[in-house]
């Protein structure tokens, strides 16, 4: 008995592992790319990912047979993962924005308020109400986020509003899509709704990169001339995209919900480390103290939100 459990632990670990990798590995590469590496189009690198996330979910769910195939059942249920997808679109292209101009260890900070702005949707939206307790734990969360911006030596405004653009946006996704796929015949696991999202996501950026990031397709070609390493760069970029979602799907399958909340916080934290270990950007005791804040206020929140269940 003792070692199906120990390669059961194993391969947990495994996925974890894999998981925080691949999570910190594409937010580090498009930092480094945006920023330290010069490609300065973030539409056009979130449309490479989309289109590596439309392939690779194919592969994995008509091929591979990962998870069995949904279907999709309606023309409303298709206008709404197209609206989920448009959103999830402006969440991912302005946190790809937000790397041009902030280091990564203050766009984890302000990504780290996603459960209060979940809570403000989820009221707004649904007028659903949680215990006092709960939206107490969101106060250091908040709080923590402002005295990290004044600690902030890298502060950028244009930046931080565009970070937080996309915190706002991810957790309306999550607010929506528990609305807009609530009834039993409209759920789709994560990875079904991936496979639909991000063709529909291409659909969206193709044109926006074209008209907004002008001759963006010509620019890369032209790098990639000279310094083919682009090209690896782009592909890996993209591969390691799918791969986030993908590791997020068997973590949340392989793993309870207590588990994966509190592996996410810690999952900001060693992002943090690593970022600043690897692009040296300058930080301050306040920084630091506000980050340490939100992250203590995240698991509050959790703790708040357990308990009035």
């Amino acid at each position: 008995m003792k070692a199906p459990g120990t390669s059961g632990r194993l391969f947990t670990v495994g996925l974890v592992t894999s998981w925080y990798s691949s999570n910190i590995g594409v937010l580090l590469l498009n930092k480094y790319l945006l920023s330290n590496y010069g490609f300065k189009y973030p539409i056009f690198l979130t449309m490479c990912h989309m289109t590596a996330c439309s392939l690779l979910s194919y592969v994995a769910i008509a091929w591979l047979k990962a998870v069995p195939m949904q279907a999709i059942r309606s023309r409303t249920q298709f206008f709404k993962i197209a609206g989920l997808s448009l959103v999830f679109c402006a969440s991912v292209v302005s946190g790809n924005v937000s790397l041009r101009y902030l280091p990564v260890s203050f766009n984890q900070a302000v990504g780290a308020t996603t459960p209060f702005f979940t809570a403000l949707f989820a009221y707004l939206v649904t007028f659903k109400r949680e215990a006092w307790l709960t939206y107490l734990a969101l106060v250091p969360v908040v709080t923590g986020v402002v005295i990290a911006s004044n600690g902030e030596p890298s502060f950028h405004l244009f930046g931080f509003l565009m970070c937080v653009g996309a915190t706002a946006a991810r957790a309306f996704k999550s607010v929506l899509q528990g609305i807009l796929l609530s009834s039993e015949g409209e759920k789709l696991n994560s990875m079904n709704l991936l496979l639909y999202m991000a063709p529909i996501a291409v659909v969206f950026l193709l044109p926006a990169a074209l008209i907004m990031e002008e001759n963006v397709v010509g620019i890369t070609l032209a790098l990639a001339r000279e310094d083919m390493k682009i090209i690896w760069y782009l592909l890996f970029n993209s591969a390691l995209a799918y791969f986030v979602n993908l590791t997020n799907f068997l973590v949340t399958k392989h793993t309870s919900a207590l588990t994966l909340q509190v592996l996410g916080n810690a999952k900001g934290a060693v992002a943090v480390v690593i970022s600043i270990l690897i692009f040296q950007n300058p930080v301050s005791v306040t920084g630091m103290l506000g980050y340490t804040l939100t992250v203590i206020g995240v698991v509050l929140y959790g703790e708040a939100k357990k308990r009035s269940k």
